[in-house]
């Protein structure tokens, strides 16, 4: 123990920290390693040092007071959270209930944006009111912090008194932890761990937790070691230590089972880490069955029931600059721990894992976890609109002279093309393609030319060539127009206003419009980006107040289109079957053919938001290489460099390194560029179109002058947002500025979503 610590304090991952470890009633190893204290002066460790908790708030305070109102009877896991707080019973929310909180299954977003200036406790729950969800409640573990601020409030108002006096009053004072409080008074502040030098020492270091006056559901809690090694011995006790009982056996079981859905990557229980991508502390001998959870200031507690063995790290990883990291010392220290444990039997390990409890079923036959039930549920493949119109037999083209607007994508789940399936379809007559910009076959980069199919002699008529807009001589003799293209999910792909045109045609000749719906591939949940400007819309931006990541299939927006332009076409969609909003491509169960000639991987349709924003200035986005809207360049940049100051903002989900490019066609043509390369790694957290604002920021800080910032306007959409990028302003801000534009589009596009 005292070589890999020291190693680490040697090697600056973190000041100090206390490690407790215990079995049973014995405490077996308790000792302080290293400073309390950098700066200004070094402090010495000490075991009474007091730690700021950080997120084991979230279990020592917040779930074990849930646990204690489910106990009472005035909770319920299956309650829905707005029973108890109404002004979160909305914007889809109404179903969220409090077992997906406990677990991460709500669908919530990570935190609230922490660049719009607010502060106050009901500030927060009024925001998270105001959230829409990124994925339907129990479908996708996304560790989140607006969980476990509404569960303590749910426990203010159901209990009648603030988070911190419950706990003070129904965990804290019986179980004697003295030293384990939010908002430590001023005399204790002499023993408390400082964290980053810009909190004050003894205030929450978490900002959303500071905001809320310090005492918040997910933040906050401070406390010692040795408060916490009894702590652990109630929860290793059945809820008990000694002659204190604060919980019951079975309430102890249940939050420490797992309460995540069969088959999920990441099990939890409620509230409890059991084995997802945050419980490395384990170590890698723990058994399965083993418990635990950290905290981002550099603490964590864990426990195995099977061996009664626990172990609580407490460090101040964070002081002074932020940059220690005690991840992988958390899991040696855990790993030698478990080393050490003899007289272990066979049939004892046998025996160390969990199992998961069976479903509970009321008398009505209901399950008692939906989410369990929601998420269990077999995924079937998406049928897209093709797919559904021919299992339909055609039915809604019967006796129709069909007009056909669509490219390669425009094929069913088993290969056969749109084209070929219309043309032989009985009693439907085929009687003109329309090709839209990339051609039919998706591969010309220029204008398109009208051709004829070869295969069924039809005519190809250009809708990106010398017209944008069918006329009347390329409709003639069309009963009903059918589309069948594969969009991008983002505000400047030319489908869309295509497909607007198209409708306008078709309504001012009575011609019929079918929509065959598509997946949005980069999800159907997100929205980001400003508002296109009402005076810049164009053939690449159709519709104002559209912001640049939608959130919508094609189906949907040629729904919005007809009704809020009042288009007033004859408009039918076939919706598709088995698609989420929360769904990405590579879910769908669908074959990827590239939807025009540069959008190659799923990669590159994640990334395309933000970095399509700015091709128009005096970059590369990689087109003419392998990897367009993977990388970006110019000859006037310094990769290295760059790669440097956009790694140095610690952007959620990417990361970048520098490289070197040529590309052959497009911008720079057979000349070198320096730049970045942009590697995904976890893209339900990127933000795509704020990942574009800051390379361009970073761009216009570190080459000055040479960015053409302005001639972005077209695709970026607002003007506002370049004048604040020439004037200097953070990206954050910039982002932040975006969300009342944000909300009324998901106001407004809520009533022609499908799914």
């Amino acid at each position: 123990m005292d070589a890999v610590i020291n190693d680490a304090i040697a090697d600056h991952k973190l000041p100090g920290v206390v490690v407790l470890v215990g079995r049973g009633d014995t405490i077996a190893w308790r000792k302080a390693y290293g400073s309390r204290a950098l700066v200004p002066a070094r402090e010495p460790m000490t075991l009474d040092t007091v730690f700021d908790l950080a997120s084991l708030t979230k279990v020592v305070a917040t779930t074990t007071a849930v646990m204690m109102l489910v106990e009472d009877g005035k909770i319920r896991l299956t309650d829905p959270v707005a029973t108890f707080i109404p002004e979160f019973g909305k914007k889809g929310k109404e179903r969220v209930t409090i077992r997906d909180l406990m677990t991460h299954m709500s669908g919530l977003r990570p935190d609230l944006d922490l660049t719009d200036p607010w502060s106050g406790a009901q500030t927060a729950i009024s925001l998270a009111g105001d959230e829409s969800l990124t994925a339907p409640p129990g479908r996708r573990f996304v560790y989140s912090d607006i969980n476990f601020f509404l569960l303590g409030e749910v426990v203010a108002r159901v209990s009648g008194k603030p988070l911190d006096v419950f706990a003070r009053d129904r965990i804290f004072a019986p179980l004697g932890m003295k030293d384990t409080m939010f908002l430590p008074p001023a005399p204790l502040v002499p023993r408390i761990a400082p964290t980053e030098q810009t909190v004050a020492r003894g205030v929450v270091h978490d900002p959303t937790s500071r905001r809320m006056g310090g005492v918040a559901g997910h933040a906050g809690l401070f406390s010692t070691a040795a408060d916490l090694s009894v702590f652990c011995r109630m929860l290793l006790g059945g809820g008990a230590v000694g002659t204190t009982r604060i919980l019951s056996p079975l309430a102890v079981g249940r939050m420490t089972a797992p309460a995540t859905p069969v088959g999920d990557t990441s099990v939890r229980g409620l509230g409890w880490d059991l084995d997802s991508a945050y419980s490395s502390n384990r170590g890698e001998l723990l058994p399965l069955g083993s418990f635990g959870h950290t905290g981002f200031t550099g603490t964590s507690l864990w426990m195995d029931p099977a061996t009664g063995v626990y172990i609580v790290f407490l460090s101040n990883r964070v002081h002074p600059d932020g940059k220690g990291d005690v991840t992988p010392l958390r899991a040696r220290v855990a790993t030698i721990v478990a080393s050490s444990l003899t007289g272990i039997t066979s049939e004892a390990l046998r025996q160390m894992s969990w199992s998961r409890p069976p479903l509970q079923v009321d008398a009505a036959g209901t399950s008692s976890s939906a989410v369990v039930t929601a998420a269990s549920t077999t995924i079937l493949p998406v049928q897209t609109g093709v797919d559904v119109l021919r299992a339909e037999g055609f039915a809604l083209l019967k006796g129709q002279r069909v007009g056909l607007l669509t490219n390669l994508t425009g094929r069913a789940r088993d290969g056969a093309t749109t084209i070929d399936l219309l043309a032989a379809a009985p009693d439907v007559k085929l009687v003109a393609l329309f090709s839209p910009e990339h051609g039919i076959r998706g591969v010309l980069d220029a204008s398109v030319p009208s051709t004829t199919d070869e295969k069924t002699g039809l005519p190809i008529h250009s809708l990106y060539g010398q017209t944008e807009r069918p006329t009347a001589a390329m409709l003639a003799g069309v009963d009903t127009i059918v589309i069948d293209l594969q969009d991008i999910g983002a505000r400047f792909y030319t489908y869309m206003t295509t497909t607007a045109y198209v409708m306008e045609e078709a309504a001012s000749r009575h011609i019929k419009v079918i929509v065959l719906d598509r997946p949005n591939p980069i999800g159907g949940a997100m929205i980001e980006g400003p508002a296109l400007d009402a005076g810049s819309t164009s053939f690449i931006g159709y519709f104002p107040a559209m912001p640049i990541r939608h959130g919508m299939t094609i189906g949907e927006i040629a729904r919005l289109f007809n009704g809020e332009r009042h288009i007033n076409a004859d408009l039918t969609v076939v919706s598709m079957k088995n698609w989420r909003r929360d769904e990405w491509f590579d879910e769908t169960g669908q074959s990827w053919i590239n939807p025009s000639p540069n959008m190659r991987t799923l990669y590159a349709a994640t990334l395309y938001p933000g970095i399509g924003a700015f091709e128009s200035a005096n970059i590369s986005v990689g087109r003419g290489t392998d990897t367009p809207f993977e990388q970006m360049g110019a000859p006037w940049i310094d990769g290295v460099r760059l790669s440097e100051a956009l790694n140095a903002r610690r952007l959620t989900g990417v990361r970048f390194y520098p490289v070197r490019f040529t590309p052959t066609a497009s911008k720079f043509a057979n000349t070198e560029c320096q730049g970045v390369f942009i590697t995904i790694a976890d893209r339900a957290v990127v933000h795509p179109v704020r990942l574009g604002v800051e390379i361009a920021a970073a761009l216009i800080k570190l080459f000055p002058g040479q960015l053409q910032v302005d001639s972005a306007v077209r695709l970026f959409g607002s003007q506002d947002g370049l004048t604040r990028l020439k004037a200097g302003d953070d990206p954050a801000a910039i982002a932040a500025s975006w969300t009342a534009a944000e909300t009324a589009w998901r106001q407004l596009r809520a009533k022609y979503l499908l799914y």
